[in-house]
């Protein structure tokens, strides 16, 4: 590809396309400036558009270009750019390369073998640099300046090379949402459908005067902003995808159990996820899919470590995704331990680990778009967790990091509804753990009738039944979770309890709580006896002796995952594996009926399984 300046690229026909991936590019002659890599012998540039049928569609397949009659067409399948032929605009991708011609740009002639194994080097470094990753040209640059400086601003020609062989993808940011067929038969963007953020898949909806590309009106994408801005004229390169590699199940459950210090629930779960690692891909366009339902508190994390190191051993590359940025810094110590050999990246916003690769990652999964089928084995945990939950584009960046034919595992204690209906029919292959790790069924929710907190509130005998159940809980020297649904309840709510209360110590904390860390750090000294608190702690505080209160347990803000969730908080423990859970409501809704049928179906199963060690009591 020789200097841009010189305006000569070559001049091929399109038989010729196959030996130029090959063994290179060779100009042949001068005729005239060939921008994107193809021109018809004999024809001028004002006949870019009359070839053969056959000869048009390998060019389209193919993805070369005539000057000035492009227009851009998304491969569905490969992720690759195609451009069709009879229109006069310029594609954005090949605008952005060319911007500034002087930038990046190869200063020899690659007619010379010497010049041309310089280039080739060059793009094999970019293709490495890159592997596995979806990035903006601008990411690119602080990639390199990290990873590779002799690259950095300096590695369009050798990205252009790597795009022609068929190693590197170049897409716009934003595009058009996809192709459809015509007529004709030939691919067309359908322009009745809003663009698209080809990093996050959500349909852009910004629109801004932009000083790169002189538009009014230049698309961009609002939802994945906090990554840099994904425009309709900036540039993203992906790289292709290596075959995934099978993980290993050759061990017996007791082997497994045994090796992992697991019991024998989270054993038998390990055993059938191994199993499912094993089987060859399906052959599907998605990474096939295995849930493991664990109760909470069941160990789910010592569950993943037999299926990591099935896949670290082959030499496979090892993702665990999780919404919180708590839950990542909670898992990197642990992770390192079981895996001391073995190199991990961190990745969280703000992380100083974000252009390192590792053959094990541990991110949050806004994270993961800035990946690109990166991983055989992707780990997803507590996918019903917000952000996560209902966020088609972080479930869109989760899919895009792992392989096409690599695995997806989730891990979850109160599966969205659509998995649990999967599972029921048996289409998705699953384990269950339906005990905790010290054999105890779980606590089953008893329910108080109570007015709701609002009235309560106004009328503070009406917390006659709460607050009897409340001093059993503190006579018994259990710490309390207080759940309320509105954070505007928390304040009265606790000056009424300190004033019946005043033996112990009762705060209250939420999402617009300052000071939440240090009010949950003394939570768990046990400075704090009753912490009235959102949904915000349903996940993540674990108290060894607690008693949880949910009230208006049938506020429609709580559906029966999270009312599962709170209820978890309790029994966690070996030394109190029998914890209090209290729903305290007007009415008795479907959502609580739900929460307690599931725990009590946990109950059963285990108890037919020979899990656990005592049988549970009724409410």
């Amino acid at each position: 590809m020789k200097d841009r300046g010189a305006g000569v690229w070559g001049e091929f026909k399109p038989k010729g396309h196959d030996r130029a991936e090959r063994d290179g590019f060779k100009a042949k002659g001068h005729e005239g400036e060939v921008r994107d890599g193809f021109k018809p012998k004999g024809n001028d540039e004002t006949t870019g558009d009359r070839f053969k049928a056959k000869d048009h569609d390998r060019v389209v397949r193919d993805g070369f270009n005539p000057k000035g009659n492009e227009r851009k067409i998304e491969d569905g399948c490969s992720g690759m750019w195609r451009w069709e032929l009879g229109e006069p605009l310029a594609p954005a991708v090949w605008q952005e390369l060319m911007r500034h011609p002087e930038e990046g740009q190869w200063a020899g002639d690659v007619r010379d073998p010497a010049v041309l194994r310089g280039l080739a080097e060059q793009a094999a470094q970019l293709v490495d640099r890159l592997c596995g990753r979806s990035l903006l040209a601008a990411e690119v640059d602080s990639l390199l300046s990290d990873r590779a400086p002799g690259l950095a601003g300096a590695w369009h020609s050798a990205a252009q090379l790597a795009y022609l062989q068929g190693q590197l993808a170049m897409d716009a940011g934003v595009a058009a949402a996809g192709p459809r067929s015509s007529r004709r038969g030939a691919l067309r963007a359908d322009r009745g459908q809003a663009p698209r953020c080809r990093r996050c898949g959500s349909e852009a909806t910004g629109r801004t005067a932009c000083a790169a590309c002189g538009l009014a009106a230049c698309a961009y994408c609002e939802a994945c902003l906090a990554l840099g801005r994904s425009r309709a004229c900036s540039l993203l390169l992906r790289t292709a995808a290596d075959p995934a590699v099978r993980g290993t199940a050759g061990e017996s459950t007791a082997a497994v159990a045994g090796r992992w210090g697991l019991s024998a629930a989270q054993g038998d779960a390990a055993w059938a996820a191994l199993g499912f690692l094993a089987e060859p891909p399906k052959g599907g366009i998605a990474p096939s899919r295995f849930l493991l339902w664990a109760v909470t508190g069941a160990g789910k994390t010592e569950m993943i470590f037999p299926l990591l190191d099935s896949v670290l051993a082959v030499g496979g590359r090892v993702l665990v995704a999780t919404p919180r940025r708590d839950v990542v810094l909670e898992l990197a110590p642990r992770l390192a331990k079981a895996f001391s050999g073995v190199r991990i990246v961190t990745l969280y916003g703000g992380s100083a680990e974000r252009w390192e690769s590792g053959n094990l990652t541990l991110a949050t999964t806004h994270q993961l778009m800035r990946f690109y089928h990166a991983f055989d084995l992707v780990v997803i945990d507590e996918l019903d967790a917000f952000p996560y939950h209902n966020d088609p584009m972080l479930a869109h960046a989760a899919q895009h990091a792992c392989k096409p034919d690599g695995k997806f595992v989730y891990l979850s204690a109160t599966p969205p509804r659509p998995l649990q209906r999967e599972v029921s029919r048996g289409t998705l292959p699953h384990a269950k753990v339906p005990v905790r790790y010290h054999g105890h069924p779980l606590p089953v929710p008893k329910r108080i009738a109570m007015r709701g907190v609002e009235t309560c509130l106004r009328q503070p005998k009406l917390l006659g039944p709460l607050v009897a159940e409340l001093r059993r809980s503190i006579d018994r020297g259990a710490q309390i979770f207080l759940f309320v649904s509105r954070i505007r309840h928390i304040g009265p709510l606790v000056e009424i309890l300190r004033r019946r209360f005043k033996d112990i110590s009762v705060e209250g904390t939420s999402s617009e709580d300052s000071g939440r860390g240090e009010k949950v750090m003394a939570y768990r000294k046990k400075e704090i006896r009753l912490l009235v608190t959102t949904t915000i702690l349903e996940r993540g505080v674990t108290v060894p002796r607690s008693d949880v209160y949910i009230l208006d347990a049938d506020s429609s803000l709580f559906d029966d995952a999270s009312l599962v969730q709170m209820a978890g908080r309790a029994g966690r423990s070996s030394e109190d594996p029998a914890g209090r859970v209290i729903f305290a409501s007007s009415q008795w809704t479907l959502s609580q009926k739900l929460a307690v049928n599931q725990i009590k179906a946990m109950n059963r199963i285990a108890g037919r399984h020979g899990y656990l060690k005592v049988q549970p009591s009724k409410p």
